[in-house]
């Protein structure tokens, strides 16, 4: 008898850097305050779509084509990714991973961001700039519940704690959300996604959320 793990889910989750990554984030901190306050566009976007809170997703979602600090965020971010790309059972010989989207998402107490996935895309993830005490964790959901199979009672999801400073990567399939939480001040994470491309093209921007 024989019992084989088929389509098993991966999960990535890994600190950024060291002491150097500190000072980075602080500056990334920064850059993210600035953002939120002066997109005038992302937030009369956000007031319609994300309400009590601010995405620059509907304004502006390439930051690291058009910011210096969001440019070194995403190349901080790339030796996480091959890593977890390599892990995935998936032939990417001849092929090469290029970040396709990055926006900035700032939570205060009781935002909700409703369960979705991110089409279209690899390899999708949350870097975690500011993570107050009490913030919501990010919430995974089982791929079985949307087969709608008679399973027996399990775990339907796992939570992931949001911890500043870290980065979490899953597959662009695989749904979640961030409940709603009590805390004081504004949970601050940067959002992005990844395609491959065969190599010598230029990867394809696709919009996900």
């Amino acid at each position: 008898m024989a019992i084989r793990a088929l389509f098993p889910t991966f999960l990535y989750h890994g600190a950024l850097a060291k002491a150097a990554g500190a000072r980075f984030n602080r500056t990334l901190l920064d850059e993210c305050q600035a953002l939120a306050a002066s997109d005038a566009a992302g937030q009369r976007w956000s007031a319609r779509n994300y309400l009590g809170g601010y995405t620059s997703y509907g304004s502006l979602d390439r930051l690291h084509e058009v910011s210096s600090v969001f440019a070194g965020l995403a190349r901080r971010i790339e030796g996480h990714v091959r890593t977890f790309a390599r892990r995935l059972p998936y032939d990417l010989r001849g092929r090469s991973l290029a970040m396709t989207d990055c926006w900035l998402n700032v939570m205060p107490a009781g935002v909700v961001h409703s369960l979705h996935l991110h089409p279209m895309s690899f390899i999708s993830g949350t870097y975690y700039v500011q993570v107050p005490k009490g913030a919501g964790a990010l919430k995974f959901e089982d791929p079985r519940l949307s087969r709608m199979m008679a399973a027996p009672p399990g775990r339907a999801f796992v939570s992931i704690p949001a911890r500043a400073g870290e980065v979490v990567l899953f597959e662009s399939w695989l749904r979640h959300e961030v409940p709603p939480a009590r805390y004081a001040g504004e949970r601050i994470s940067i959002s992005f996604n990844y395609a491959w491309t065969a190599r010598g093209k230029s990867a394809k921007r696709e919009r996900a959320r």
